[in-house]
């Protein structure tokens, strides 16, 4: 695994050690669950905001759509 260098702010640092102490959970947990928290609601824009461009690739509304079609 390739090594990654994480600079946080000293108030982010500081809620860190806050909240370990509060909620007596490891550090490392706490970053754990708050990037997957991250990535969930991430994922869900990113798929919203793909639902939305796929809506935005007519702008005909469903009569316009069906109009001149005929089923037999």
């Amino acid at each position: 695994m390739e090594n990654i260098h994480i600079e946080l702010k000293q108030p982010t640092v500081d809620n860190l050690q806050a909240f370990s102490e509060l909620l007596h959970k490891n550090i490392n947990v706490m970053l754990e669950e708050a990037l997957e928290q991250y990535f969930e609601n991430e994922q869900k824009k990113l798929i919203e905001k793909g639902i939305e461009e796929d809506a935005t690739m007519t702008n005909l509304d469903y009569d316009e759509f069906w109009d001149g079609v005929e089923l037999d």
